[in-house]
């Protein structure tokens, strides 16, 4: 595998991110702003480079199961890595354009799980690989616990 590679695959999961950050900016300052939040959610400022970090880190790990995995295991790793990547990526969509809270707090789950089945079998073909993910995966649970605050406290008012 070549350093472009390399580079490629960590550069990847920020597409989604950039086109998810377009429904998120919309919104932030018309609808999300109405929203009652918990208080113990990040600040606004603090996602681009969490996000940015997580991108570049979930890239590099996928660069790592291409280079190191063979055969059948690598074609299941990189199977869930894509599958996690979509659901990612349409999350933001799911909350920021559709407003659709209760449906994003399930995307948000279905993440967080298919993130923990990554690690899993990252970890059979590249411990640093399924490593990197860790943060990922604490990140996405705590943003779930928030989006899940966000929908219960806001049950009524978008219904």
């Amino acid at each position: 595998m070549s350093l472009v590679q390399g580079i490629g695959l960590s550069i990847l999961p920020h597409i989604g991110g950039i086109t998810g950050s377009y429904f998120t900016r919309k919104n932030i300052k018309t609808w999300f702003v109405t929203l009652d939040k918990p208080s113990w959610r990040p600040p606004n400022w603090a996602f681009a480079p969490v996000w940015t970090t997580l991108y570049t880190s979930m890239g590099y790990a996928s660069y790592l199961i291409v280079r190191d995995g063979i055969g059948e295991s690598r074609k299941i790793a990189l199977g869930f890595y894509a599958s996690q990547l979509a659901i990612n990526w349409i999350w933001s969509p799911v909350f920021f354009c559709w407003k659709k809270l209760g449906l994003a707090t399930v995307v948000s789950n279905i993440l967080a799980a298919n993130i923990a089945t990554c690690i899993y079998v990252f970890y059979r073909i590249n411990k640093t690989a399924a490593y990197l993910l860790i943060p990922y995966l604490a990140w996405v649970s705590f943003a779930t616990a928030v989006n899940f605050s966000i929908w219960r406290r806001n049950i009524k008012k978008n219904q």
